[in-house]
């Protein structure tokens, strides 16, 4: 049971529409689909309160800039008696394509600095995540760079469609379970 979605990403308007920020992205497009108003500083998060499937769950997006991620993670977890498998981490994947979504129940960080931050923080790589792929960039050296750059003209629609999917694929996980909401979120046929 999903009791708390957090999309990763980095606070100020720099990095609003960046590839590392595609967590965020997913976090505000579920709260414009549920027409939620107004988020509370909590946690060292943004966090708006809402009902699904008939129970409370929190939507996040920490403060604390991606690396440091576990932080307001660890507080969200700990502030609201919420456990590590009833948490749902979204985040940006350099080596999934652009517009593929992956969800999976648990695993490493992948070289993900936030989700390093995570791990380090509640002491466990046992958390459901989903990925959504940025792809990476043709000069393997300038990874910084791509991350924090945003997406390009010829990306914005494919982009727009897989923050949709994204978000279908948390309320699916949240209202059945991230385990009867993997096929869905892992079928790359959904954009098209």
């Amino acid at each position: 049971m999903i009791r708390l979605v957090v999309g990763l990403g980095n606070p100020g308007k720099e990095y609003e529409n960046t590839r590392h920020n595609v967590g965020f992205m997913v976090i505000d497009e579920l709260v414009r689909r549920l027409k939620l108003k107004h988020h509370r500083e909590e946690g060292l998060s943004h966090v708006y309160r809402t009902k699904i499937a008939g129970r409370e769950v929190l939507l996040a997006k920490p403060q604390t800039y991606m690396n440091n991620s576990g932080l307001a993670v660890v507080n969200l977890l700990e502030d609201n008696g919420i456990e590590p498998r009833e948490m749902l981490v979204i985040y940006d994947d350099l080596d999934l394509p652009l517009g593929v979504t992956r969800l999976r129940l648990e695993g490493s960080s992948g070289g993900h600095r936030g989700v390093e931050s995570i791990v380090k923080n509640i002491k466990t790589e046992k958390f459901p995540r989903l990925k959504i792929g940025i792809g990476r960039p043709k000069n393997k050296r300038d990874v910084v760079n791509y991350v924090l750059s945003p997406f390009s003209k010829e990306e914005e629609e494919v982009v727009r469609a897989v923050i949709k999917k994204a978000a279908e694929c948390v309320l699916r996980s949240i209202e059945l379970s991230p385990q009867d909401a993997m096929e869905f979120c892992n079928r790359r046929d959904l954009l098209t």
